[in-house]
């Protein structure tokens, strides 16, 4: 449905580009963007950053509500949205346990979805059905922003990663990305790869063979004629990456524990790995980590991935402002 006409009422297909405007609109794909929009709202989110350090919140969104509903556990995804929204002076309905909602009595996604927008101006879902968001975004007459849909999309992580790659290198053409870990199940580097089709980079992806990316998304990037390699071995890119962005193994995907202990150590990224690197690279995670990046990582100036989440919160800022018709 995903068109959010101003009028409230939505015409139903795939979530539209987003080059005519935020207002209303829902965020679903990352396929939504253009470059000209990702730099508006990057744009917005320096704005945003700025005024959270100098002010610490404002009452943009003053009288607005959220609601935030995850059928999956989250940390940071939830608590920058809340927190998002809080500095904005919004209110926020929190639905981080699903299990003790309706849903136990077998209330529907799209009953949910038509309940809670009477009571908000914009929900924030996560799911673990790819393609869950695309059909609340159906139902409702109110904005929906995917939060993550199983092992598909995460478009809010895909922007907030791009944002910091562009704060922290200061471009994306011409970087070297590298990704490491759970390609198959991490809807992160799903999302991202995609985003990145728009820029000039080339891309390798490190994975075992039983976690290497997806053939849609590996295909997509093909299709941008991005230059774009595989391999199983972090040395082979650890010299040359501008960036080195890491996924945890995914114990939750693996239906077989035995696999998934056979691949759940194959990557850690330590500091002596990390004297091959650049002295002007950054090493990105979208956490939580498990062992895949060592703790003495952490005091490596090159380490971004606290940054990047405190990114997330600015980003999430700017989408609800613009959603909102506020930005």
């Amino acid at each position: 449905m995903g068109n959010g006409a101003r009028n409230g009422i939505k015409t139903v297909g795939l979530a539209p580009n987003l080059s005519s405007g935020f207002y209303g609109q829902d965020i679903i794909s990352v396929r939504q963007f253009t470059r000209e929009n990702l730099q508006y709202i990057f744009a917005i989110a320096d704005e945003m950053r700025a005024v959270v350090k100098r002010v610490g919140s404002t009452d943009l969104l003053k009288g607005h509500v959220l609601a935030c509903v995850f059928y999956e556990p989250s940390t940071r995804t939830s608590s920058s949205f809340i927190a998002a929204m809080s500095r904005l002076g919004g209110s926020v309905i929190p639905i981080n346990e699903v299990r003790y909602s309706s849903v136990t009595k077998g209330e529907s996604l799209p009953d949910t979805i038509r309940t809670l927008e009477s009571y908000a101006d914009v929900i924030v879902l996560r799911h673990p059905e790819v393609g869950a968001s695309q059909v609340a975004a159906e139902y409702a007459r109110k904005p929906i922003i995917n939060a993550g849909d199983g092992v598909g999309e995460h478009p809010t992580q895909a922007l907030l990663d791009l944002y910091t790659i562009q704060s922290e290198l200061g471009t994306v053409d011409g970087l070297h990305v590298a990704m490491v870990g759970d390609l198959r199940y991490g809807r992160t580097v799903h999302s991202l790869a995609r985003l990145l089709c728009q820029y000039d980079v080339q891309m390798t992806f490190v994975s075992p063979e039983v976690l290497r990316m997806p053939l849609d998304v590996l295909n997509e990037v093909k299709a941008h004629k991005r230059d774009v390699e595989e391999t199983y071995d972090v040395h082979d890119v650890i010299a040359s990456a501008d960036v080195l962005y890491v996924t945890r193994v995914q114990r939750e995907r693996f239906a077989d524990q035995a696999q998934y202990d056979s691949v759940k150590d194959f990557y850690v990224i330590t500091s002596e790995l990390m004297g091959q690197a650049k002295e002007r690279m950054i090493v990105m995670h979208p956490l939580p980590r498990v062992s895949e990046i060592s703790y003495a990582i952490d005091n490596d100036p090159r380490a971004a991935y606290f940054r990047q989440m405190e990114n997330g919160m600015y980003i999430r800022m700017a989408l609800l402002a613009a959603v909102l018709g506020k930005a």
